[in-house]
């Protein structure tokens, strides 16, 4: 089955197409314009979508070498997002496929993120699932295809907003994960005095306000602009906080709950010393440690397209009543 999917939640504009788990194209395209703003503008993000998914979905089936008509479905992002972007890829999806005639699905964009890894390598459940980006940060155990539950949630910011927050104070472009990353595997990390939340009770929760602000007090009494030296033990310092308190709730994960893998997802995902970490937490316990690789990591069309693929096998095709649903939770069931 051929399957297109989109992917408008947020600021990238993706489309791509993917035959049996084979990605035949991924189409993805950045919108430069937040830069300036040091985050997404939903507005602008919207706007853009409606410019630039005709174009991307245009370059998909070229890239694919297929015509339209070679389409067998489509899958698209229901939620979570911002809605304006959201609305965007579900009424061209929705007009799509009632122009050819051809089913379409709603999906839910973080479980995508947390089966993408299966398109490149083998990531059978049950395992544990991080999605940790701009604007998530959750655990997951994954006991079964299909099966998502929710064991633990950032009760702040998001790991990734984390580090776009304390790269804007360390004078870096959003978003600030590329250079905290380069930056940080030259500095030192034991230079900076930085908390790790330690939350009361018996949770697989995080939190990352205490660091935000920890950072910002301490990077307020640093010269500018910081000499570049001093700038790489920054990002390693904040980099090992960040990473620490995510690797440390993915152990506590696999201690409660049974898995043959473990996963990581999302724009955090790309980051060294978190594979690093991550890979050797899954070496002792003896798992498999699956990442998507980089092109997979960022929000994509072929992890919607893969997800709407085993909504499908499973007889789930979404009405044209269905809408957008910013705040979709993985618990809750798609419209059917």
């Amino acid at each position: 089955m051929r399957i297109l999917g989109i992917e408008t939640s947020c600021d990238d504009t993706g489309a791509a197409v993917v035959e049996d788990g084979r990605i035949l194209s991924n189409i993805v395209a950045a919108q430069d314009i937040h830069v300036e703003y040091g985050g997404v503008v939903p507005e602008l993000a919207s706007r853009a979508h409606i410019t630039l998914l005709p174009r991307v979905v245009q370059q998909a089936l070229d890239t694919a070498g297929l015509d339209i008509d070679k389409i067998d479905a489509v899958a698209v992002t229901l939620g979570p997002g911002l809605v304006g972007s959201l609305l965007v890829g579900i009424e061209f999806a929705k007009g799509l496929a009632l122009a050819r005639g051809i089913p379409w699905v709603g999906v839910n964009h973080v479980e995508a993120h947390l089966v993408s890894a299966g398109l490149e390598s083998e990531l059978t459940p049950p395992y544990i699932g991080m999605v940790a980006s701009g604007g998530h940060t959750e655990i997951y155990h994954v006991p079964e295809p299909g099966v998502f539950h929710r064991i633990g949630s950032t009760r702040d910011d998001a790991a990734g907003e984390a580090f776009d927050k304390i790269g804007k104070l360390m004078g870096l472009e959003y978003p600030a994960g590329p250079d905290m990353d380069r930056l940080a595997r030259e500095g030192r990390d034991d230079q900076v005095p930085l908390p790790r939340a330690r939350l009361k009770g018996d949770t697989l929760d995080l939190s990352m306000s205490g660091l935000k602000t920890a950072a910002k007090l301490f990077l307020e009494k640093e010269p500018r602009p910081i000499p570049e030296p001093r700038l790489r033990d920054i990002a390693a310092s904040v980099e090992k906080a960040i990473v620490d308190v995510l690797v440390e709730r993915l152990g506590q994960a696999l201690e409660r709950y049974p898995a043959r893998a473990l996963t990581i997802a999302g724009g955090c995902a790309c980051n060294t010393l978190l594979r690093q970490e991550a890979t050797r937490l899954a070496a002792s316990r003896n798992i498999q440690a699956r990442f998507p690789s980089p092109k997979l990591c960022r929000d994509n069309g072929a992890m919607i397209a893969h997800a709407g693929h085993f909504a499908l096998e499973r007889g789930q095709t979404t009405p044209f009543s269905a809408t957008a649903i910013a705040n979709l939770d993985s618990f809750e069931p798609l419209p059917a």
